[in-house]
């Protein structure tokens, strides 16, 4: 009971920064469109910018897709991408995000329908809190991590739209969900096939989580390393954060399935730089300058209160799940 009514305490105002972190993440959607198609983010270029390849990287290794296209084009397409993702989340798959909210705010848990949505900001706000308490270890120990260096904004930009999507492809569905599909899959069909792609815990019978654990690790390794290693790379300190990220966006994926994971990939580029690179553009000062700044200051103790909440809650559940079944009568 007591366990119960801490669960319930931490849930409301959790519920309250999830609503917050909602509400911004909304608002990043006409912001990153501002961005491309009416900033001056791309100096001496704009929408119309042709490129000549689109990259994707399996486990660490580059491919560049041989296909010509307008920047503007294939930005488009990965932002309605996301508003369809995003969109389809706030409603399912089991319960809607006001809903789920309303649940855990009046339920504590207890009961609650799984909203993707929620998962997802849950999940991001606790990838926030682990980044930077890795940074803050790592800078004790002078490894500092450096981004990598882009020549214009507006490619930049482009780039960090676009990478969840090639990126959670290459990663998560060839890497994690394929595998898990020819180990835990009941039958043969293309059916569940592209299902079980899509959400693995829902459509396969995982019956070994030890061998999922493994997976999931081993990509998340390799992810990491593709950080410094391959396309743009950053500084070797990024591994890591890089790794501890992929980790969990693998979770996130088995779990919760591909739309919640490409979400906080999303998160943690387009999200968050959208909002950097505007500040930047209205202030006509560069971004590095404006890493830090009021707001998103706020933004990220936004997020670590959010993530130490979630991170909170997750555990007295935890110890709430093992006092039940304790207590539980033998046989029942």
């Amino acid at each position: 009971m007591h366990t119960d009514k801490i669960i319930r305490v931490l849930s409301i105002p959790y519920s309250a920064f999830i609503s917050v972190i909602f509400g911004i993440m909304i608002i990043s959607f006409p912001i990153g469109a501002y961005l491309v198609f009416d900033s001056d983010i791309g100096k001496n270029i704009n929408y119309q910018y042709p490129l000549d390849g689109l990259n994707f990287f399996v486990a660490g290794i580059g491919y560049k897709m041989p296909i010509s296209f307008e920047l503007g084009d294939a930005f488009i397409i990965a932002w309605s991408i996301y508003v369809v993702l995003f969109s389809v989340t706030l409603v399912g798959p089991l319960g809607s995000f006001t809903r789920t909210l309303t649940d855990i705010m009046s339920e504590g848990w207890r009961g609650v329908r799984e909203n993707g949505l929620v998962n997802m900001i849950t999940w991001f706000s606790i990838l926030i809190l682990s980044s930077v308490v890795i940074d803050f270890i790592q800078t004790g120990f002078g490894i500092k991590i450096e981004p990598p260096q882009f020549q214009n904004g507006l490619v930049q930009f482009f780039q960090m739209t676009a990478s969840p999507l090639t990126e959670e492809m290459g990663f998560r569905v060839l890497l994690i969900g394929v595998p898990l599909f020819l180990i835990f899959s009941y039958h043969a069909s293309w059916k569940l096939f592209f299902k079980s792609l899509w959400n693995p815990a829902r459509y396969l019978h995982i019956t070994d989580y030890k061998k999922t654990i493994v997976i999931i690790i081993t990509v998340g390794i390799f992810f990491g390393a593709a950080h410094i290693v391959s396309g743009t790379p950053w500084s070797p300190g990024k591994i890591t954060q890089a790794t501890i990220a992929g980790i969990m966006i693998g979770w996130v994926y088995v779990r919760y399935g591909l739309g919640p994971a490409i979400l906080v990939h999303w998160a943690t580029n387009y999200f968050v730089y959208s909002y950097l690179f505007f500040i930047a553009t209205s202030g006509q000062v560069p971004l590095s300058s404006e890493i830090s700044n009021p707001f998103s200051d706020m933004l990220e103790q936004l997020l670590l209160v959010t993530g130490a909440l979630a991170i909170a809650i997750k555990i007295f559940r935890h110890l709430k799940e093992r006092q039940e079944k304790i207590h539980s009568p033998v046989g029942a």
